[in-house]
């Protein structure tokens, strides 16, 4: 799916109108398999109409439903499944459970900057004035665990400029780049051709380190993926559709914790100069 696919698909599901009404009648239906964005949410049966307003499951509600994917792959907040699913695929009780304006709060406030990033605005359907205030009949954020500060120790992906890709540099080029960024990595980057459940682009294979800097092995991966997804438009300037391509890429961790690329170099079979100037760098540094 290209970003203009995404684009159009998402702006028919965010529309501005609330088109439930809690005082209509509904009615309990399985969870459609077909329906992978909300099939491990921890229940199986919706609500019909749903709280957008769709009462259709194979006209509206499975196809729109499909529409968060891009924006659920981006990781850009823990709970934002559980939100939006709550919405699209409301739990099937004895009383209607929407989410409660602080879990909104949190989650819009996590996820809109990375629809800023793909030219979109939170959508006014999802007002987080919308929903109660009251935490006693509403789904509620998630306790901070005890060990939340290791999670925000971790470097982040976050939306930017796209850096500088350059085809065929000199060995000085890369000389001073592996001397002047923070980290260094080599990494596939790859894109699909056909539409999937699966994320359009993703990191192939092992990242191997150049340079690690602030960067955590276990971690690399996913937050070059990430990145992938959060800047979309830049992903697509860096594969082709049906392609991978292995890039050496350069960056650094800025001081609030997000993670900036500076400089992908496209490695080719041909240039010499990159794999020349990894092998100076890992035995002279700078």
């Amino acid at each position: 799916m290209d970003l203009l696919t995404v684009t159009l698909a998402l702006l028919v599901l965010l529309t501005p109108a609330w088109g439930f009404d809690l005082g209509q009648s509904t009615r309990c239906v399985p969870i459609p398999h077909q329906m992978s964005v909300c099939q491990d949410v921890g229940y199986s049966e919706m609500r019909l109409p749903n709280f957008l307003g769709h009462s259709s499951l194979e006209g509206e509600v499975v196809p729109r439903s499909e529409d968060w994917r891009p924006l659920l792959q981006t990781g850009c907040h823990p709970q934002a499944q559980a939100f939006l699913c709550s919405l699209i695929a409301p739990v099937c009780l004895d009383t209607f459970i929407q989410p409660c304006h602080s879990l909104c709060v949190a989650v819009r406030d996590s996820c809109a900057p990375v629809l800023a990033c793909q030219s979109h605005v939170w959508p006014e359907a999802l007002d987080c004035d919308r929903f109660p205030a009251q935490e006693d009949m509403c789904l509620t954020p998630h306790p901070k665990h005890s060990n939340s500060h290791l999670a925000k120790a971790l470097p982040k992906p976050a939306c930017q400029a796209c850096p500088s890709v350059e085809e065929h540099p000199s060995l000085k080029t890369v000389l001073d780049a592996l001397c002047q960024d923070d980290f260094a990595v080599t990494a596939k980057l790859s894109r699909r051709r056909l539409p999937s459940g699966e994320p359009e682009f993703e990191v192939e294979g092992r990242v191997e380190f150049i340079r690690q800097g602030p960067l955590l092995p276990y971690d690399t991966q996913h937050l070059l993926q990430q990145w992938l997804l959060i800047n979309l438009r830049c992903a697509n300037a860096l594969v082709r559709p049906g392609r991978t391509q292995l890039y050496l890429l350069t960056g650094a961790v800025q001081p609030d914790g997000t993670l900036a690329l500076t400089r992908l170099f496209p490695w080719h079979k041909k240039d010499h100069s990159i794999a020349v100037a990894t092998r100076k760098w890992k035995h002279h540094k700078c």
